[in-house]
């Protein structure tokens, strides 16, 4: 775990594990967007402990004020900085970016990873304000972040897009609802889109690609407490596995070390994406031991072709089979 005394729910970075070098992102400046909690707060310490500056965009003031101390305790060097920031506002993103600059003089990498996990119910039962919420976090949030700083990114002809994308339609019992997922389609549509618009890396020099993690959690199953017992005349609820929900889990560090991963092969995934299971085989994971695995010359994980991510917002089942 980690030393630093936090209450942020922390554990042990996966970098060294996963063969990444404390120097690979060296001098590159990233933004996270949600980077003050779970998944997005991997990233960012992820980043920073690979020798990246990391600026922090959250609505949680005391979590991002807290994220930015302990990435800093955690590296010994002033390389994180907590912006508040609401990413449906056009001026607080172009504050984001204003403070962004003014300390690391540029940014390199765009993270777009901020969503509102309550905003996770079915389009039948929601109001539509929670509709309207979802689409302006994700599309509109990840439109305004990339107007911001993309273009630096081509003025210099260096940077990398990339969005946490997750999944694209209600599809139980994986988590999301159909609020959720509809926000998620609409961003990885937007990123899909401006990677068209760049070109190839070739003569923008910006990668583009979405990273589809699952299931990003602390959970320890000790720790959940005996279902209620059963109300008189109902039938007894089977006994939920948690030990097995457990291991379907992935922690926020681990999903970090796969992020970078995938920004180091990012020239190769731009216009596409690629789903998180693939990346952990490519990385080698679960480690066996604590010795670096040596990362190979070309990714063994699977590109998404263009076709399946875009036709993946069709996927429905079995369609027309009989």
């Amino acid at each position: 775990m980690s030393t630093v005394n936090t209450f942020l729910n922390i554990g042990e970075l996966e970098l060294q594990r996963a063969g990444i070098k404390s120097d690979a992102f060296k001098g590159e400046t990233a933004v996270v967007t949600g980077g003050a909690s779970n998944i997005g707060l991997g990233y960012a310490r992820s980043l920073a402990g690979a020798g990246a500056n990391v600026v922090i965009a959250d609505l949680n003031a005391e979590a991002g004020a807290e994220t930015q101390r302990v990435i800093n305790e955690e590296n010994g060097r002033d390389c994180a900085l907590f912006v508040k920031t609401d990413i449906t506002s056009e001026a607080d993103v172009k504050n984001l970016a204003a403070k962004a600059f003014e300390k690391f003089g540029k940014v390199d990498i765009l993270i777009n990873n901020a969503m509102n996990m309550r905003l996770n119910g079915k389009i039948l039962e929601s109001p539509i304000s929670d509709l309207d919420q979802s689409y302006a976090i994700s599309g509109r949030g990840v439109a305004l972040a990339i107007k911001e700083f993309v273009p630096g990114m081509q003025q210099r002809k260096h940077g990398i897009i990339t969005y946490s994308a997750t999944q694209f339609h209600y599809a139980p019992p994986m988590v999301g609802g159909t609020v959720y997922c509809a926000g998620k389609a609409a961003a990885t549509s937007v990123v899909m889109s401006v990677a068209n618009e760049l070109g190839p890396v070739k003569d923008s020099g910006i990668s583009v690609f979405c990273l589809c993690p699952a299931g990003v959690m602390r959970f320890d199953a000790s720790k959940m407490p005996p279902p209620p017992p059963p109300k008189p005349g109902e039938p007894e609820r089977p006994k939920f596995d948690f030990e097995a929900f457990a291991k379907m889990m992935t922690t926020p560090e681990q999903n970090g070390a796969a992020m970078l991963f995938s920004l180091l092969h990012a020239e190769e995934l731009h216009g596409s994406g690629v789903i998180h299971n693939d990346v952990f085989k490519a990385m080698g994971y679960p480690f066996s031991d604590p010795k670096p695995v040596e990362i190979p010359g070309a990714p063994q994980f699977r590109r998404l072709t263009d076709q399946e991510l875009t036709m993946v917002f069709c996927e429905m089942g079995d369609g027309f089979a009989s």
